[in-house]
């Protein structure tokens, strides 16, 4: 449902001097029912310090996990009170709920806890399912009496009183029943391709490995104390040893081991200058261009047009980007290979941009720095600052790795390409199936579908 630009309203109907509030609000044949007669809050807070010597185990609230294990603290390293939840529950970040920062506590989080930063409530199943409920909070059209609810104010915060003053449509049960149904039909449907993706992705590499004379290691968990000879201790980390050890034994494979400064011409940062808040005729990568696994190129900002950016900055084909800096580790490290020239477009700082030299095809290295052969070595070159995961040139120029022949390296790359197209070929369709489901729900809750989904 898209907002219409014009919004009339009788004097009478008249509650707020706000367009954006009657932007929000929602048409449906089903009845719009004040949250406020179904949702009750739960602010109960638990002094954990109380009990020192227990974990517990502490909760958070994103956009893609919903609710998700955040972390286990002692009772004596708690210092505020938290909240506990149970099976059911909501929780949701007030100043992020436009982005669809909630969640629904499942059985297996049942008794933990959560910051008090959060809301916590549940709904009476006797008017709505939780699983109804959670997926019209993250709808299209009731986030735009989310951010309704909140016009006026300098950042958007959706305190509990607001939430409760807020309506619903709300079908009857067995329309939300035959919702639920068909959601989780769509979910299952999608994860088992994205589960076969996944596997083709591990096939893959065993397949590489096998052909390049090496073995995959299995990774287990980090043990609390480690023993290594002298000659094995590269780094006085315990972290960075391990993940050290969960490297093939590149020398048992059929080719050399170089290093990058072997076959790698150039690692350079991007430009530091901030985005254009105007258009011009120059754009900047965004992180998320590379960060996805493949590259994106519509991921971008506009940049001041200046002629140094494009001479120091520029992208072309054959260049790898690699993500320099993140607040998350697993994002540090990923590459994306530039397959055209790209005459308007530069790089920014958070990333670095790698060149090859002659002996190696920027596919090839694009893949080997992805696998369990190169990760653990980029993850133990990684240092912390500000709460930033960082790797600097010198930890690309030493990553080691085994260089067939170019020959050698083209037949590599017709296998990574087919099955990597194919994998894309499953997610993609995965995504199209949860794309559709959304819409049909979406349509379902507004009665403008029958209900009746195959």
């Amino acid at each position: 449902m898209e907002t219409s630009t014009f919004h009339i309203v009788s004097f009478e109907q008249l509650k707020r001097w706000d367009v954006k509030f009657y932007a929000g609000l929602i048409k449906s044949q089903y009845p719009l029912i004040p949250l406020a007669e179904f949702v009750m809050e739960h602010n109960e807070k638990v002094r954990l310090s109380d009990s020192p010597d227990k974990n517990f185990t502490i909760l958070g609230v994103n956009n893609y996990d919903g609710i998700f294990h955040s972390y286990d603290a002692l009772g004596q390293d708690i210092k505020q009170p938290y909240k506990k939840v149970n099976t059911g529950d909501f929780a949701y970040n007030p100043y992020r709920i436009n982005v669809g920062s909630i969640g629904l506590v499942q059985p297996k989080y049942d008794g933990a806890y959560i910051s008090p930063a959060y809301v916590v409530f549940s709904v009476d199943k006797r008017v709505i399912l939780p699983e109804v409920f959670l997926l019209i909070m993250k709808s299209h059209f009731f986030n735009k009496s989310l951010r309704a609810a909140t016009a006026g104010s300098v950042r958007m915060n959706l305190t509990y009183p607001l939430l409760k003053t807020l309506k619903m449509p709300v079908p009857p049960l067995s329309i939300q029943k035959k919702i639920v149904a068909y959601w989780k039909a769509s979910v299952t449907k999608s994860r088992k391709l994205e589960t076969y993706a996944n596997q083709l992705h591990e096939e893959l590499e065993t397949s590489i490995l096998s052909q390049l004379g090496l073995m995959t290691k299995r990774t287990n968990q980090q043990p609390t104390i480690m023993i290594t000879s002298w000659s094995k201790l590269t780094k006085w980390n315990q972290r960075a040893t391990y993940l050290l050890t969960q490297i093939p034994d590149l020398t048992k494979g059929k080719y050399p081991v170089v290093n990058g400064r072997n076959c790698i011409s150039e690692v350079k940062h991007g430009c530091s200058s901030s985005p254009s808040s105007k258009p011009t005729s120059l754009k900047v990568l965004k992180l998320s261009a590379v960060t996805s696994g493949s590259f994106l190129p519509h991921e971008t900002k506009y940049i001041a047009n200046k002629k140094q950016y494009r001479e120091k900055f520029g992208l072309k084909k054959g260049d790898v980007l690699m993500c320099r800096t993140n607040g998350t580790l697993d994002y540090v490290g990923r590459v994306a290979i530039i397959n055209q020239d790209y005459l308007d477009v530069i790089f920014p700082d958070k990333l670095m941009r790698i060149r090859c030299k002659d002996n190696i095809k920027p596919e090839y290295l694009e893949y080997i720095l992805s696998t369990s052969m190169v990760r653990p070595q980029i993850e133990a070159g990684v240092r912390t600052a500000v709460g930033n995961y960082a790797i600097g040139n010198e930890d690309v120029f030493n990553i080691k790795f085994p260089l067939p022949p170019i020959c050698e390296q083209v037949i590599l790359i017709r296998k990574i390409i087919e099955v990597k197209a194919e994998i894309a070929r499953l997610k993609n369709q995965a995504f199209t199936i949860m794309q559709n489901a959304v819409k049909t729900v979406e349509q379902m809750i507004l009665s403008t579908h029958s209900g009746e989904v195959k």
